[in-house]
């Protein structure tokens, strides 16, 4: 049998990456662009550093309503809003984003931004380099508080001294508890979402399992592969790192409770066919090979790796004791991924942090993602104590 992520002869072939590029229809997207190298934790400069970001609402003239939404591993700036040129997929917080949601674009000013290190539009492997060409397999290690300063010039670009409110789930919430940790006057209200204190043993192996398919890919060439032309990139590799990562974001009874033992329909198993769950990952995998990267895949899955918030603070006690933001820190509770107890860990050692509140949820770690009705009422929760705006900023 040909390989899941192979197309039908029929079919036009995958281009060597699922990357925004240059020429591309911008969709919402904005850039700022850095002035100066980005000075890197493991040493080094970033040069020609560009984030892109999508804004909501209107920022009040006092600058006090801005909302920071930061993206897990796979996702963007396209948080809210239809699909469409330059935006494959709709957005992935919508539900939480618009007039009258929890984040009320009538009242918050809510902005988006690709990670560094990411592959719609902001500087990945998959952009150019200094020589013209992609960076590729040259581009250099990154770490969350790589991405969190880059992120901080975004602010100071944008007027923004203080963020009424940084909300992250998974890698996201990584992100939003660095910028707590590593500028707590910038930060007055944190939402954090089934995310860590550091990234544990059993993340990093699941992580590191994800880059070894990766780069096992005949077609990696070492990262240097985005012009290799369609059908030429590591398809294969990505697909496998997406479907072990998918099982890890869904629980066990969910799985056999949507596909139990049962065959595709019209297939046999025994015979050469495919199971039912097998369908669904190999599902999952071809949607992402059409929107991603798979060096910005590993960038980024190395990042996480990195994530320890004590690193070279005195440990992490000490670093989560210098969140001066009010937090609500919040898991899932079929979430196996990252389970309750590092919740647990991160509502111990923040002070304005009131235990750990639970979103019941039967879909693993995506929970964060698909229970939004339980999520918006934790936004709330957080902004009703916010100032209020200076004036209504509009839709």
């Amino acid at each position: 049998m040909k390989p899941a992520t192979a197309a039908p002869a029929t079919e036009v072939p995958l281009p060597a990456t699922g990357a925004w590029r240059e020429g591309d229809p911008p969709g919402r997207r904005q850039w700022h662009r850095r002035a100066q190298p980005l000075a890197l934790e493991a040493g080094g400069l970033l040069p020609g550093v560009r984030l892109a970001f999508e804004t909501w609402g209107r920022l009040a003239p006092d600058r006090s309503n801005a909302v920071l939404v930061l993206h897990a591993l796979t996702g963007d700036s396209h948080v809210a809003g239809a699909p469409g040129p330059g935006h494959p997929t709709p957005g992935w917080w919508d539900a939480l984003v618009g007039p009258g949601r929890a984040l009320d674009t009538h009242r918050w000013f809510v902005v988006a931004p690709n990670v560094l290190g990411g592959c719609q539009g902001s500087t990945g492997p998959a952009s150019a380099g200094p020589g013209g060409r992609p960076w590729g397999g040259a581009f250099p290690r990154l770490t969350q508080r790589d991405q969190v300063r880059a992120e901080s010039g975004l602010a100071d670009a944008l007027g923004i001294g203080r963020w009424a409110l940084v909300i992250g789930g998974s890698m996201g919430g990584m992100r939003a508890l660095e910028w707590a940790v590593g500028e707590p006057r910038r930060v007055a209200a944190l939402l954090l979402l089934a995310c860590p204190a550091a990234a544990s043993a059993d993340q990093i192996a699941w992580a590191t399992a994800q880059v070894h398919a990766i780069r096992a890919d005949p077609h990696w060439r070492g990262g240097d592969y985005h012009d290799a032309g369609p059908g030429r990139g590591p398809d294969a590799g990505l697909g496998i790192a997406r479907r072990i990562a998918h099982i890890t974001y869904r629980s066990a009874a969910e799985l056999q409770a949507r596909f139990g033992h049962e065959a595709q329909e019209g297939e046999q198993p025994r015979l050469g066919g495919r199971y039912r769950v097998e369908s669904y990952l190999d599902h999952q995998a071809a949607k992402l090979l059409r929107r991603f990267d798979a060096a910005s895949y590993v960038t980024l899955v190395e990042a996480m790796n990195t994530h320890d918030i004590g690193r070279a603070r005195d440990g992490r006690r000490t670093a989560l004791a210098r969140v001066r933001a009010r937090t609500v820190v919040a898991g899932v509770d079929s979430d196996r991924l990252y389970p309750l107890a590092q919740q647990e860990e991160l509502a111990d050692g923040i002070p304005s942090a009131d235990g750990v509140r639970v979103i019941r949820s039967p879909y693993g770690h995506d929970g964060f993602l698909l229970e939004t009705d339980q999520v918006g009422a934790l936004v709330r929760e957080l902004l009703e104590d916010a100032p209020q705006p200076s004036v209504r900023t509009g839709g």
